[in-house]
């Protein structure tokens, strides 16, 4: 018996997985309530409307919701593109709706919307990225809604830059553009772009006259010098608006959070953007892309 027992494999313990970092108090929002969120809710619906609100699991709904506003996601619902980070659906969309461009103005009409963020899904199948609903839809806001402002959060058209001309030609009043990370990450993070010629799009832009404005997540990994090193980049490139906020893991599927970044940590960012050049910056942890986009309208640049 005890030659058998010498010869059995001594089984170790599994090591334990590594703990999550814990949700901090100060990423706590409110649940969704009130008769404006019904409101904005209701025409969602009716008007068979996509919202980056929701695909995108935004921790700001609530509140933009309650105050009436939201951020249009046109193009459909499905992205071709799998950056590691995001919550909206991958895969070969469907036909896009060549409808949607009225009901979206419609309904900013119907909402009484002063400010309208419209973004979308990439749509890297069409041989123009979707420039020419892009365009359909800022004019016909514009035509419905004339005292309405628009800030579009256009993707990464992949140098297609005739595509970028028809995408801004509408008469939108701030075009954004994110690179939503700091260089280094870009494999991890989004691996179907790239650093650079995000960074070109936004030169671009600014050459074309338009406000530019673009966003970065932290807790991802990034290193200090690295944030210092992209808010140099994006300076450089002629942006004028960033935003800084926390980055959330969506789904277990979706990427971990590296880390929890402090609001004093924001607030440092903030005031070393401004000192690079930049002439506006959004920094704290529920910030996202379209979080008081209409205080970023009037910004003097």
């Amino acid at each position: 018996m005890d030659e058998l027992l010498l010869t059995l494999p001594i089984i170790q313990p599994e090591p334990a997985a590594p703990a999550r970092p814990r949700k901090p108090d100060w990423l706590r929002v409110k649940l969704p309530v009130g008769p404006e969120y019904a409101k904005v809710r209701r025409l969602v619906d009716e008007h068979k409307l996509h919202t980056i609100c929701e695909s995108g699991n935004c921790p700001n709904m609530g509140e933009c919701w309650g105050a009436g506003t939201a951020t249009f996601m046109i193009l459909g619902n499905v992205c071709t593109r799998s950056c590691s980070f995001c919550a909206v659906a991958t895969g070969r969309p469907n036909e896009y709706d060549t409808d949607e461009p009225r009901r979206v103005a419609e309904a900013i009409q119907l909402m009484g919307v002063k400010h309208a963020v419209i973004t979308s899904v990439n749509r890297d199948e069409l041989k123009d990225r979707g420039a020419s609903i892009w365009l359909e839809t800022v004019v016909r806001i514009k035509q419905l809604s004339p005292a309405t402002t628009i800030e579009t959060l256009i993707p990464d058209v992949k140098a297609n830059w005739e595509a970028l001309d028809t995408m801004i030609a509408g008469g939108q009043e701030v075009v954004s553009h994110n690179v939503e990370t700091v260089g280094s990450l870009y494999r991890l993070v989004r691996p179907q772009a790239k650093y650079d010629r995000s960074l070109e799009q936004i030169r671009r832009t600014k050459a074309a006259g338009k406000r530019t404005k673009s966003g970065i997540m932290l807790g991802l990994g990034e290193k200090k010098d690295e944030m210092y090193k992209a808010m140099d980049d994006l300076a450089a490139n002629g942006l004028d608006i960033l935003t800084l906020g926390q980055y959330l893991q969506p789904t277990k599927r979706h990427l971990e959070v590296a880390e929890f970044i402090h609001p004093d940590l924001f607030a440092h960012y903030r005031e070393e953007g401004l000192a690079r050049g930049l002439k506006y910056v959004e920094s704290g942890p529920l910030v996202r892309s379209s979080y008081h986009a209409e205080r970023h309208v009037n910004v003097p640049i």
